[in-house]
């Protein structure tokens, strides 16, 4: 079958200790807990882990997080390990924020929000604050930027998280982002290579095919990862997509030789250290599983296997890995080699192990946390972007109720309502992971409006009298969208409804605005009715509070959207 592993070289009856602590340094696994698990514990002792991913499940406070990165690097040294963990995190900013709770970091924008301030210094200045926050905290490792060119805007789980779908604004930011991390001694890592924009499939639900040529690719999804190789970056994350028009086969990149050892290190000439993405993704676990995947992602060139979540999932790869060293089908002289890459990247970014023992200053971080704050506020109102073929944008009045619409959602996607049992009830179903966003935006327009009433709005909805009544007295109505195309059409559908019925009121339309509060797309299924729509890229709290301060007239909007808005989406 494609991507089947090779004998390498004769088979070994035994592995030695040495051997198992070079398997142990080709890993990165997650676990559960504010402190170290006992799982993490074993894997770390027993089996040589020598990478660390955290997750927002594993943070609850600065401070802490700076324990428990302290707890992990002990463990690690008292199990005779040669260097220090690398210990990452997905922190993006914006959506994907691990990292990004009131007790630990700053809340920053995403990608398409940096991008729409049309300032790659801006970007810069965000991503060394971050750095700073993640360093602090002693975590060395993080899994952005998001490199992708997000070429289709029904893109499920990249969209917002790309900073442009044309390549060579990607690129300004991706490096701006890439080069602060890493005066920062944070190892940034791009993803999804070589790019996961140019689908409307999921790799965290099954595998998606991009049917693109390689002069296709070149011209556009490796334009942004180029740049990044020519800066040096410090780490490549392969991605799960398929590549047949390219490959020959279906098989994921992130188990293909052909794209992480022919394209990725041959063609483009990258030496630094690559891992994949996490290999309990359905694209990999469904058809490969995570343990045979980890097998297949070393045999194609990977330094770094990615598992996040499952204990037996990751016992059992490397155990494979142990099987098919020992069965010469992966050979050690190259994952020596390949260790040698991750050795180099570890005396960059995390140093010695006096370098990883650091006193927690609170004082210094809650002081650099006040700076950053203000720098947050300046990144998001500079985001707040008019939506190109929409009503002239002029601030709404004060006078009057205000009425907010917004949208009752579950979850979006895996990467960014990532399954976590804070997600969901207690009979088992996701919870509305935008609410508490939504709740918050009510809260900043009741600062500056006196009576404001919110509603959330569901599939099927009808408009009934009492509402209507209050439609056509409102002085400003605010109609917020999350992703209001193809699943999400239904949203435009019930705005179309308020419209109808705002419209017929003594002032018309001039009183309402309509909120992207995702993918800027939503509302362009509505291009034949006139309204002004101003785009936040995220529902985050602090974009949403930013859009408040915007559409009452307290900041200008200066944003640009920084995706080719085209045509339209057909609903």
């Amino acid at each position: 079958m494609p991507g089947a592993v090779i004998n390498l070289q004769p088979a070994m009856a035994t592995l030695t200790e040495a051997e198992k602590r070079e398997i142990g340094q080709h890993f990165v696994f997650g676990f559960h807990g504010h402190e170290a698990s006992d799982d993490i514990k074993t894997l770390i002792r027993d089996y040589y882990l020598g990478n660390v991913i955290l997750f927002k499940r594993n943070v609850q406070s600065m401070a802490q997080v700076h324990h428990l990165t302290a707890e992990l690097q002990t463990l690690a040294k008292e199990a005779g390990h040669g260097r220090p963990l690398l210990i990452g995190i997905d922190q993006e900013n914006g959506l994907v924020s691990a990292f990004s709770i009131p007790d630990a970091g700053t809340q920053f924008p995403g990608a398409m929000a940096l991008a729409a301030t049309g300032s790659p210094e801006i970007a810069g200045e965000v991503s060394t604050a971050t750095g700073k926050e993640l360093k602090a905290a002693g975590i060395n490792w993080v899994y952005s930027p998001v490199a992708d060119v997000n070429s289709d805007p029904r893109n499920p789980v990249i969209g917002v998280r790309s900073y442009s779908d044309a390549p060579e604004t990607a690129s300004r930011y991706v490096t701006a982002v890439s080069n602060a991390f890493t005066a920062q001694n944070v190892a940034p890592s791009a993803k999804h290579f070589p790019g996961h924009g140019n689908t409307h499939v999921d790799s965290h639900l099954s595998l998606p095919r991009i049917l693109v040529d390689k002069a296709s690719l070149f011209s556009t999804e490796l334009v942004p990862f180029r740049a990044l190789i020519r800066d040096d970056i410090g780490s490549i994350m392969t991605g799960h997509m398929a590549l047949p028009n390219i490959t020959g086969d279906d098989v994921p990149c992130s188990l293909s030789r052909a794209i992480t050892t022919d394209l990725l290190r041959g063609e483009l000439g990258y030496n630094g250290v690559v891992v994949t993405d996490c290999l309990e993704m359905e694209a990999v676990a469904e058809t490969y599983g995570s343990e045979g995947g980890a097998v297949l992602s070393l045999q194609a060139g990977a330094d770094i296997v990615m598992i996040c979540h499952t204990y037996n999932r990751h016992v059992g790869a490397i155990e494979a890995t142990y099987t098919a060293v020992k069965e010469g089908k992966l050979g050690l002289d190259e994952l020596k080699a390949s260790g040698r890459r991750i050795a180099a990247l570890k005396d960059r970014v995390a140093g010695s192990w006096d370098d990883v023992f650091t006193s927690f200053h609170a004082e210094q971080v809650n002081a650099l946390k006040k700076e950053h704050q203000l720098l947050s506020l300046r990144a998001y109102a500079a985001s707040i972007s008019h939506i190109p073929n929409s009503r002239p944008f002029v601030p709404l009045s004060t006078v009057g109720t205000a009425i907010l619409f917004t949208p009752r959602m579950e979850s979006l996607n895996r990467a960014i309502d990532d399954a976590e049992s804070q997600l969901r009830d207690a009979s088992g179903r996701i919870r509305n992971t935008a609410g508490p966003s939504f709740s918050a935006f009510a809260k900043s327009i009741a600062a500056r409006v006196t009576d404001v009433e919110h509603v959330v709005y569901a599939p099927d909805d009808e408009i009934p009298p009492p509402l209507a009544g209050k439609l056509r007295g409102a002085g400003s109505i605010i109609f917020a969208t999350r992703n209001g195309y193809e699943k999400g059409a239904w949203q435009v559908a019930f705005f179309a409804k308020v419209l109808e019925v705002a419209g017929s009121g003594e002032r018309g339309l001039g009183r309402v605005v309509a909120v992207s509060t995702c993918g800027p797309y939503d509302l362009l299924a509505l291009g034949q009715i006139a309204v002004p729509a101003i785009a936040t890229y995220e529902f985050t709290v602090p974009a949403l509070e930013a859009a408040a301060a915007a559409i009452y007239g307290e900041s200008a909007v200066t944003g640009r959207v920084p995706v080719n808005m085209g045509a339209g989406i057909a609903v």
